[in-house]
């Protein structure tokens, strides 16, 4: 009777041959040092999270010194092991060095090439699955070194055991990874894109001191109007009836959410008639860390904690998701910082009578809502993006659960 474990889960059609158990020594070979001849090659670094990095970008210098004549030329296609432990990789991560032609890389990784047609992603992927974390955890000797490397020696590292297909099937699993990966970074590249695009313009679509922004909406021409916060907002004070309407929270990404949507644990008191009242258009945020941008627009009916602080405009006319946007605006929040400031900064509190006092210019309700949809507009694109990577993520985590044994 065949091992079942000899075929992975999912396969491409017309592939039913077994894998085969090999060491890893059978399909790779050290590579190891390098000719001397390194002047101006690049210094690579392997981050658990983001893979071959520059040392520069990584740790915003070259740490490599004078010796690069113990650095491991490294060249594209040929792979790298680094047993460091990290939240991420808790025995280490292998990734294919594919940057550069050719590259230096830290002797103490475990660096290698394939033999043969063997296809080095394949290796890069079957490590990525965590499925020989086991193994690798076997092979460590102690505990980890003084420099956070975990004790694997490379004679040992050679040793592990794992399921090999054809160089075809290696190859096409790899494709299919790669093209993968392709698609989560370019959709990391637009989220970043966007995210950069809405930082610029909250800070050039709110007036400065001199009461104009600098940039604005065709037609819109007049100089903002400095008031007081308490000339456009009033609190709301009203409790809970009787503490079973729905239990809202603030956040510092999301603004106010349902606090059954947190993935974190209820701390909520069990008697909430004490609880105040929101209202959608309401604007919650946490009295203690406003000035860190703890606030949000309600959409909901519910309550929230007693440490929470509601206010709603006076003129219905105006904009909730404008002012919101400019209290997150960096200049604004320092006026919060400044304003909320106690004898320690362990007492910043912002609760509505010191808030009511604080000035800033606004513009008309037709401006407001101008600034307002557009930078909805972007919010909505960068949550979408954020969704697309997130469904990206968990496909490729299938697969790699799935497409190895």
């Amino acid at each position: 009777m065949k091992d079942e474990k000899k075929a992975p889960k999912l396969r491409f059609k017309g592939f039913t041959d077994d894998w085969e158990q090999c060491k890893l020594g059978d399909v790779c070979e050290e590579v190891s040092g390098n000719n001397g001849n390194v002047k101006g090659l690049p210094i690579l670094t392997i981050s658990a999270a983001n893979g071959w990095m520059n040392q520069k970008d990584r740790f915003s210098q070259v740490i490599a010194g004078n010796e690069l004549k113990k650095y491991t030329l490294l060249k594209k296609g040929h792979l790298a092991y680094n047993h460091g432990n990290s939240k991420q990789a808790k025995y280490g991560t292998v990734f294919v060095q594919n940057l550069y032609d050719q590259a230096l890389v830290p002797r103490v990784y475990h660096s290698f090439k394939m033999k043969t047609e063997n296809n080095p992603y394949y290796v890069e992927y079957y490590f990525a699955t965590k499925k020989l974390d086991r193994e690798l955890a076997r092979l460590v000797t102690s505990g980890a070194r003084m420099d956070g490397l975990l004790n694997i020696n490379k004679k040992d590292f050679f040793k592990i055991k794992f399921e090999v297909p054809t160089p075809v099937e290696q190859s096409l699993i790899s494709t299919i990874l790669q093209k993968l990966d392709q698609t989560i970074t370019l959709h990391e590249e637009k989220k970043r894109q966007l995210e950069r695009l809405k930082s610029a313009l909250m800070q050039k679509m709110f007036a400065d001191k001199s009461g104009y922004p600098a940039v604005r909406f065709y037609g819109f021409s007049d100089k903002w109007e400095k008031r007081k916060l308490g000339d456009i907002f009033e609190e709301r004070i009203e409790k809970s009836h009787n503490g079973s309407e729905e239990l809202l929270s603030v956040t510092l990404k999301d603004g106010v959410v349902k606090a059954e949507s947190l993935d974190r644990k209820n701390n909520a008191s069990h008697d909430k008639r004490n609880y105040k009242l929101v209202f959608p258009n309401d604007i919650a945020y946490n009295s203690m860390r406003m000035w860190q941008g703890a606030l949000g627009v309600s959409k909901y009916n519910g309550i929230v904690s007693p440490a929470y602080t509601i206010i709603k405009l006076k003129n219905q006319l105006e904009n909730p998701c404008f002012y919101q946007n400019y209290f997150k605006k960096y200049e604004i929040l320092n006026v919060f910082r400044k304003s909320s400031q106690g004898l320690t900064s362990d007492t910043w509190n912002l609760k509505y009578p010191l808030f009511s006092r604080i000035h800033l210019f606004t513009t008309s309700s037709a401006e407001q809502q101008n600034i307002s949809s557009l930078l909805t507009l972007l919010d909505y694109n960068i949550a979408l993006h954020g969704y697309k990577l997130e469904l990206l993520k968990k496909i490729k985590k299938f697969l790699l659960q799935s497409m190895f044994i």
